[in-house]
């Protein structure tokens, strides 16, 4: 008898009709559509949306549609052939075209409206029509939901043109940008942080947009050309694309009793979070009110904890609103993002972001965030005094929980069993005196090094004699405290669990669009198999080209060390 080949084992989707039977539309089938809608889906003007959980609305394909990229290693998760993403099926749906799906799909896709709250405040200026009922998902729109290996999945277009939600753009995102998100997201999973999903990347031959983006070589904190852009789509993927800011919308509406069905659309959209979110972990036979405080208490959990860990990698999310809170715990919404190589506590790499969302002050606006999703489930407790004041406690407790996590991960960090504050602040006052790397500092630190010499790969310049004293004195005290408790070797293995060796670097990405703008995807290629080991030792080609400190020629550089949101 013959063995089965690997394809066979491992995949059972080799084609879009095995996709299309796996279909399931949870959200369509449950929650409300804009009464207003077309059956069409052609609905691609700005317009207010005032009730309803989503619209229907048909993607506009790119033109000449190029493959790219697909994550193999996704694709093996969700059961799907490598041989699905080279098909003109798969091309065509992906690549916006929804004309000639199979009969189980459906033939439109789907966007959302939401609020917006930047740093705990609400704010609706960013509609166009002044009253919060046109903002949403402008250029994002889901195509398909469905059960693959026994998990539920929504598969959502960035770039799939226009939507009522589009507040007058094009819809459209720029290749630069989606080889960011369509890397960041498989980079971010192999951290072993929750995040969306990169399914695959297509580029149009043709199609082109304007956007404003840095000349090479200028220190301009603001874009200072038009750049004529090719436009691609890649395809994000996760349990859900539910956000803190659908919650915060639907809760406005019931609070301002405009609206008789808000406080219903509403109830509906909490238990569909929950259902699509924490079906395992909130029992659905419970009370209303019941369910509303467990699932504010599994959220502070997950969302502690999602923080806590961004700051261990030293990723800054940039924009950290409400929008772009996701209800399930998970990174999501990868725009003005970036990863702290030269340390620095309010490293912002968004012109436009203010040092509310930088590094170290995420913790904050998480708590921000949380304290809007508290307050956008208040109007469901309205009976129940008792379940008002948990939820009060619950989202009180938000700070001293993240506190909590955050000191324990940099006990983690630094092969502690115990926090130790003075120590700790000891060293952060070092780091900021030296000009260190915070990946590669922390990874030189689990070789547990007795002398100065042993983090200097480290340092971007040469520090005073006094600094060095300084550096040893605090080097030895740390490793007693490491030693203390464990031995060299074990401490070792345990720190390089949780201190990449590989961090994303700009400088190294901006070449991989730069060449695929000119149709060679080799350093896309590159980069997915470099950061899907961030942790490994890799070869010394990779260490020589991708563990190193940010040549002098990138600081201040615009569209590297800093830039617009660049869509």
């Amino acid at each position: 008898m013959s063995k089965p080949k690997d394809d066979q084992i491992l995949n059972k989707v080799t084609d879009i009709q095995s996709l299309a039977a796996a279909s399931n539309y949870s959200l369509l089938n449950t929650l409300n559509p804009d009464p207003y809608a077309t059956s069409s889906g052609e609905d691609h003007l700005p317009r207010q949306v005032l009730s309803g959980h989503y619209v229907p609305v048909k993607p506009s394909p790119i033109a000449d549609p190029v493959y790219i990229s697909h994550s193999e290693t996704f694709f093996k998760e969700l059961g799907l052939s490598d041989k699905l993403a080279k098909s003109e099926e798969f091309k065509h749906l992906f690549s916006g075209d929804m004309s000639h799906v199979p009969e189980e799909m459906k033939n439109t896709g789907w966007a959302t409206g939401y609020a917006l709250s930047i740093f705990g405040t609400e704010y609706i200026q960013q509609c166009p029509f002044g009253t919060g009922n046109g903002y949403g998902d402008g250029r994002a729109i889901s195509v398909f939901e469905g059960v693959l290996n026994n998990k539920r999945w929504e598969m959502q277009l960035k770039g799939g043109g226009p939507t009522p939600y589009c507040r007058g753009a094009d819809g459209r995102a720029v290749l630069r940008s989606s080889v960011r998100e369509y890397l960041a997201q498989e980079y971010m999973h192999a951290l072993g942080i929750p995040s969306s999903r990169s399914l695959c990347l297509f580029v149009s031959r043709t199609d082109t947009v304007d956007r404003p983006w840095y000349s090479e070589g200028t220190r301009s904190e603001n874009p200072d050309i038009m750049v004529s852009n090719p436009v691609a789509i890649t395809t994000r993927v996760a349990p859900s694309f539910l956000r803190v800011g659908q919650l915060e919308l639907f809760s406005r509406r019931a609070r301002s009793l405009t609206d008789a069905e808000a406080m219903k659309e509403l109830e509906m959209i909490v238990l569909h979070i929950i259902k699509r979110e924490y079906q395992d972990e909130i029992e659905q036979s419970l009370p209303l009110t019941q369910k509303v405080v467990i699932l504010a208490h599994k959220f502070r959990e997950r969302l502690t904890s999602l923080v806590t860990n961004w700051i261990r990698v030293g990723y800054c999310q940039g924009n950290f609103n409400s929008d772009n809170c996701a209800a399930g715990g998970f990174t999501l919404d990868y725009g003005p993002f970036g990863f702290c190589e030269y340390f620095e506590p309010y490293f912002q790499p968004w012109t436009g972001g203010g040092n509310h969302f930088a590094f170290l002050n995420q913790p904050l606006a998480a708590e921000k965030n949380f304290e809007t999703f508290c307050a956008a489930l208040k109007p469901l407790l309205h009976s129940s005094s008792e379940q008002q004041e948990q939820l009060d406690d619950i989202c009180e407790g938000f700070s001293p929980m993240m506190q909590s996590k955050v000191s324990q991960m940099w006990a983690d960090k630094l092969g502690w069993e115990t926090f130790d504050n003075a120590l700790f602040n000891q060293l952060i006052t070092l780091m900021m005196k030296t000009h260190v790397d915070f990946t590669i500092l922390f990874r030189e630190l689990c070789h547990i090094p007795d002398d100065v010499s042993g983090i200097e790969p480290s340092f971007y310049s040469k520090p005073s004699e006094e600094v060095i004293n300084e550096w040893q004195q605090w080097l030895s005290s740390w490793r007693d405290k490491v030693l203390s408790t464990s031995s060299s070797e074990s401490a070792s293995d345990q720190m390089k669990k949780v201190n990449p060796k590989y961090t994303w670097r700009e400088w190294l990405v901006v070449p991989a669009y730069q060449q695929a703008e000119r149709g060679d995807y080799s350093l896309i290629h590159e980069l997915e198999e470099v950061l899907q080991d961030p942790y490994g030792e890799q070869s010394s080609q990779v260490e020589e080209k991708y563990y190193r400190l940010r040549p002098l020629e990138f600081f201040a550089s615009g569209g590297v060390s800093h830039y617009s949101c660049s869509s």
